[in-house]
């Protein structure tokens, strides 16, 4: 890249790329069509980083509303700076659900075809099917052929690659389901699924199957009783615990939430009067420090059944039986960003996922 004289006239490759970079991608993949040398500088690994950098300052959440009266979803995008717009996935040209999503990936099942897995980029619009795997454990997860446990692992520093995880109890064919929790790792490296088995856990029978994070390569789900969190290790396959802040407190009416902060793992605590936010400062000591305590009076109807889905800088978003709302930190202020009008819509809450807007290559 020519950063002193430029190929475009006035500005110099590295101005036109912080420029491109703060657009939305739509307009990036528009701009690429304008000469072969603007398509080669915004297909460089550089601007790819630049722009996937830039994505993690934004502030937004997918969520997938379900119709019962015709049985079909919707996939919308609550964005804080730009508001809503839709992003329909018509283009899997199948029926599916969103089952996980990380850095701009979402991780979908079809329904009702058990085993059959897409992971796809809502915004460019690019997916790819995920092979089946031979060994077919993936329609036979107990009890009801559903992994408990689904995530999804993708490095916005190295968008080559990601992982699938899918994970559970196993019931062999013709028999009682086993103690054995399988575990299913895809890598598209290889484009390939590799199996391994652990022993019975009793924490893999109490998952919060809403919430993964992945930070520091790794994937991390809350237990339901809030004992710890389940931690996967990608590189080893192996599985461990992190245990959540002692200072915390564990009494009726408080509800914990596993998130992510600028990389570092985070967990908000809800009661019927406040809203704390912990971040690990130090992962490999296990060091939490509590960032924020947030009043609840001025949604105190609202507080029981608030459910915090994801937090960019100062923002974290919020969902409530029919809302998505918006807690600025720094300025103290809410804000309803999305409300629901229809009586036949699922709560919010069951179906609302962190998101990025990022650049991702399939091929």
């Amino acid at each position: 890249m020519n950063s002193i004289n430029s190929r475009n006239g006035f500005f110099p490759d590295e101005v036109i790329l912080q420029i491109l970079s703060r657009l939305p991608i739509k307009s990036v993949f528009r701009f690429r069509t304008v000469c072969k040398y603007w398509y080669q500088l915004l297909s460089e690994r550089y601007f790819v980083h630049l722009y996937n950098e830039m994505s993690v300052r934004s502030s937004m959440i997918l969520v997938e509303i379900t119709e019962i009266s015709e049985s079909k979803s919707s996939l919308i995008c609550v964005d804080y700076s730009k508001g809503v717009s839709e992003f329909p996935l018509n283009f899997l040209k199948d029926r599916v659900k969103v089952r996980a999503s990380c850095n701009g990936l979402l991780c979908c099942s079809s329904i009702p075809d058990k085993g059959v897995f897409y992971v796809c980029n809502p915004v460019t619009r690019e997916y790819k099917l995920l092979p089946k795997c031979r060994e077919r454990p993936v329609t036979r997860f107990y009890p009801d052929g559903e992994a408990t446990l689904v995530g999804i692992a993708c490095d916005l520093y190295d968008t080559r690659k990601f992982s699938v995880v899918l994970a559970g109890y196993h019931r062999p064919f013709g028999y009682s389901p086993t103690k054995t929790f399988i575990c299913m790792v895809y890598n598209s490296e290889i484009n390939q699924w590799r199996k391994f088995v652990t022993l019975q856990e009793e924490h893999f029978t109490q998952m919060n199957r809403n919430q993964v994070v992945f930070v520091n390569g790794m994937l991390h789900w809350l237990t339901v009783s809030y004992s710890c969190v389940i931690v996967l290790d990608l590189e080893t396959d192996i599985w461990r615990k992190i245990y959540l802040p002692d200072e915390m407190s564990y009494g009726k009416g408080n509800r914990m939430y596993l998130l992510e902060s600028y990389g570092c793992l985070s967990v908000v605590q809800i009661s019927d009067a406040s809203m704390d936010v912990w971040v690990m400062e130090d992962y490999e000591k296990q060091v939490w420090r509590m960032v924020d305590r947030v009043s609840l009076r001025c949604i105190r109807g609202l507080a029981p059944g608030v459910f915090p889905v994801s937090q960019t800088g100062d923002c974290v978003f919020l969902a409530t039986h029919k809302q998505v709302l918006v807690y600025n930190r720094s300025t103290g202020v809410w804000k309803e960003m999305y409300s629901v009008k229809s009586n036949s819509t699922l709560p919010l809450w069951f179906s609302a996922y962190a998101f990025r807007s990022t650049i991702f290559s399939f091929h």
